[in-house]
């Protein structure tokens, strides 16, 4: 222990007392009773690089002064203590300081934080000073969010995010334009947010240019990628100019030009007229027509009109003599030959069995198709269908409805509808599209092994009208989804269509989500697409209004959407606490072939959801790649933590790892925000020979301070060198498109007995709400109760979610603990009917 001690007396120093001596002293017995106080205590204090850190502590009056850190005292050796009397009280005063180094708090780093407090004794008692937290200084390199370059309007809002490196201290952040510092204070144009982001209230042409997120701290300091700002200038027209005199063709004009702004840097044209003509009135006209001339031209315009009259009075009771007789051949006859199901249930007491010989209602098993049918001969533009069709021509030129499987030519389909107005912007990704053509009886798209689907239920588009109808999964890099705080996309975007078509009832669109389903934890909205391309909200889970065109159903990992309208859609989730997780997969490949010693392990972290994974499937399929594990699921909370993944128990005698640190880590906003599709690390190994075929290894990935899950790897990486197997993509195998009753489990006249039985309410509650509590959803007794028949509405949910599984069998057990023998109906043969 190194001990100085400096008493001042007469401007004299005293005696110093050697490093041999304790580091105590003995008070004068004047202040014998009095508790030492700090003078100064030990600060919070930072390591830079390997530079150690110095606290100190002075106290008065006071016989002893040490440290301890981390509930440990401080050796003794390593004190330099100070002694002096205060001039004006003539206290004695002690002084104690000690260094940290590095290597001190590394030795817990991850444990706990390093902490010392400094403790003095007088004759009295004791007393403790506050803690000095000592950190290890640092700044990554990698932002956790850049700012993205954008094409804004004149006099637009501008905002650019930017969220900086981990760092200790908490990294300052500040923006430039052009490599020159944006200061607020002196441009009240412009302004950064409490979380880093630059905002600009109004793009003028000033501000265009290259903008850096500058984070820095006492380490070092970090520069973003730059992001390009262009402002454009719109065109606007000038105001019109006055009407020119009337000329001889008896109009006069007037004009306006694109010069009030001219369009800029990029700018649209003007919309609109630059040059507009009106007729002139007879008194202004210069040449007129008069006397016989009028008199002739009036009666050639009042004969013409009468003989076009006549034509369209003919034209039109031809017309309706045509219909009248193609509508009486119109018959539905898939309900006769599809309408009941065999079934392995028989009732267990001989006097119901009157029920297994139901006679069906033949009343009902044939419809009138009510519309206009397309001729057979027409087949211009239209949907080619083989194998089942929607319409078959009959010999005599009419039409029967049929239910089928729809093959057609998705790209043929696309192609014909891009032509029209409203699908200029259809994906032409018909890979990841359904299509097809319904009517009255509704159907099914499907994209398959992507868990996206689009039911149309029986009459859910009108009597009369035929709707050819798609659907598909958007890329989310071809979208700008606004995204804020702590909200992430939780689901694919997805878009049927087309929008603006009437629909009778509600259609139901399943599609994965990724979120934990528990809506303690979230705030759930439903966003839709308009026609101008800006998200709106539309629903808000968990709190829909029966009246809406859209109501939700939120299962554990897929989301039943009804809605009333056809467009692009999404779910966008903002996490209400730090406990909201977002389920992610994690999926390992390799390459299939490796013929260096050089070996790649791709770990992908993605949204747990079927088409991103189908995505990849397809991309490590053209890479060559092949899974080399079942994927695993990771809750990644709202906790700002980044994941972690690392490699260990290699056999060194075989493999070592080209990876220099101890793991590789994704940012938290990378994950969080959901926007980036292929999010995966890749870990480079190397074996010391190629005759090394056996890797054993394990792969552990983790959220920091939050949940992890590993890996157990042993295989032969030259073994199996097949890529990623194409029956693993095909494990789907629906139909793309089903019209009619085949896209239903249910038989439609079986539907519409159970519909007529259940649909009125019963006393002892034997009706729909009793199977809405059967099939355990009782969650959405009001927004049933608000349709017209609520068991069409549950039997369309339950169609939704039982398609692939369903068992018809159960929902008979179902009826038949209700207590309707319309249930019975299940158990009639084919050949009853």
């Amino acid at each position: 222990m190194r001990v100085k001690s400096v008493l001042f007396s007469s401007g004299r120093p005293l005696s110093r007392i050697s490093g041999s001596e304790h580091a105590t002293a003995t008070l004068p017995a004047a202040f014998s009773d009095l508790l030492p106080h700090f003078l100064v205590e030990p600060e919070d204090e930072f390591i830079v690089k390997n530079k150690p850190v110095t606290l100190t502590c002075r106290s008065s009056p006071a016989t002893q002064i040490y440290f301890k850190c981390n509930g440990e005292w401080v050796h003794q050796d390593d004190h330099l203590i100070e002694r002096t009397v205060d001039p004006a009280t003539a206290l004695p005063i002690m002084q104690v300081t000690i260094d940290i180094t590095r290597q001190q708090v590394e030795k817990i780093f991850g444990l706990d934080e390093y902490w010392c407090q400094c403790v003095a004794w007088s004759t009295t008692g004791t007393q403790k000073s506050q803690k000095a937290y000592i950190r290890i200084a640092y700044l990554r390199k990698n932002f956790e969010e850049e700012p993205q370059g954008k094409e804004v309007a004149l006099d637009q809002e501008v905002l650019l995010r930017c969220h900086p490196p981990e760092g200790v201290p908490q990294a300052e952040v500040e923006w430039q334009r052009n490599e020159d510092v944006i200061t607020p204070a002196s441009d009240p144009n412009v302004f950064i947010t409490t979380d880093y982001n630059l905002v600009i209230k109004k793009a003028r042409l000033a501000d265009t240019g290259n903008y850096t997120c500058v984070a820095k701290n006492i380490v070092a300091r970090r520069k973003s990628t730059s992001a390009t700002v262009l402002v454009y200038v719109d065109g606007g027209w000038s105001e019109w100019s006055k009407w020119s005199a009337c000329g001889a063709d008896c109009s006069m004009w007037r004009s306006r030009e694109c010069t009030q702004p001219s369009p800029g840097t990029g700018g649209k044209d003007c919309q609109g007229l630059d040059l507009q003509s009106l007729n002139c009135t007879s008194e202004q006209c210069p040449q007129t027509v008069s006397g016989a001339e009028d008199v002739a031209l009036y009666v050639g315009m009042v004969a013409v009109a009468l003989c076009l009259t006549l034509l369209l009075i003919v034209v039109v009771l031809v017309y309706r003599r045509k219909k009248e007789d193609l509508d009486a051949d119109v018959a539905d006859s898939s309900i006769l030959t599809t309408g009941f199901q065999p079934m392995g249930i028989k009732p267990s007491k001989p006097e119901n069995s009157h029920l297994l010989t139901i006679q069906p209602d033949l009343t009902t098993t044939t419809t009138s198709y009510q519309g206009t049918l397309r001729s057979r001969h027409d087949t211009t533009g239209k949907f080619s269908m083989t194998n089942g069709p929607l319409l078959d021509p009959l010999p005599n030129g009419s039409h029967t409805l049929h239910n089928g499987k729809l093959n057609s030519d998705p790209a043929e389909f696309v192609s014909r509808l891009s032509t029209q107005s409203y699908f200029k912007t259809l994906p032409r990704d018909v890979a990841n599209s359904s299509y097809g053509t319904f009517n009255f009886l509704g159907g099914r798209l499907t994209i398959p092994s992507t868990g996206i689907s689009l039911l149309i239920p029986p009459e859910a588009i009108p009597r009369g009208k035929i709707y050819e109808i798609y659907l598909t999964v958007q890329r989310k890099e071809d979208l700008r989804l606004p995204l804020a705080g702590c909200q992430t996309l939780l689901s694919p975007v997805v878009s049927c269509g087309p929008p603006g078509v009437v629909l009778s009832r509600p259609v139901i669109l399943s599609m994965d989500h990724c979120s934990d389903a528990c809506l303690d934890n979230w705030a759930i909205r439903l966003k839709k697409q308009n026609y101008e391309g800006t998200w709106e909200d539309v629903l808000l889970m968990g709190e829909e209004l029966v009246s809406e065109p859209y109501y939700c159903q939120l299962e554990a990992e897929t989301c039943r959407l009804f809605s009333e309208q056809l467009g692009t859609l999404a779910l966008v989730g903002e996490s209400l606490h730090m406990g909201a997780a977002k389920r992610l997969r994690l999926v390992l490949f390799s390459d299939a072939y490796c013929s260096t010693l050089e070996y790649n392990i791709r770990v992908y972290c993605m949204d747990d959801t079927q088409d991103v994974f189908k995505e990849v499937m397809q991309m490590e399929r053209q890479l060559g790649g092949r899974l080399i594990d079942e994927p695993h699921v990771l809750l990644f909370k709202d906790s700002y933590h980044n994941l972690r993944l690392s490699i260990h128990d290699m056999p060194q005698a075989h493999w070592r790892s080209k990876l220099l640190a101890g793991y590789q880590e994704i940012p938290f906003y990378h994950i969080w925000n959901g926007s980036q599709r292929y999010l995966h690390c890749t870990f480079t190994l190397e074996r010391l020979s190629l005759s090394t075929c056996e890797l054993t290894c394990q792969l552990c990935v983790w959220q920091v301070e939050g949940e992890g899950q590993s890996f157990s790897l042993d295989f032969n990486i030259a073994k199996d060198t097949r890529a990623v197997d194409s029956e693993f993509l095909l494990m789907d195998s629906t139909a793309a498109a089903l019209a009619g009753p085949s896209a239903f489990q249910i038989p439609y006249l079986i539907r519409q007995k159970i519909c007529s039985s259940l649909d009125a309410p019963c006393p002892n509650g034997a009706d729909w709400r009793m199977l809405a509590q059967r099939l355990k959803l009782e969650r959405h007794m009001s927004f049933f109760a608000s349709k017209a028949s609520p068991t069409s509405v549950i039997l369309d949910l339950w169609e939704a979610q039982h398609f692939h599984s369903g068992n018809i069998n159960q929902l008979a057990t179902v009826m038949a603990d209700i207590g309707k023998q319309e249930a019975m109906i299940f158990l009639v043969s084919d050949g009853e009917c």
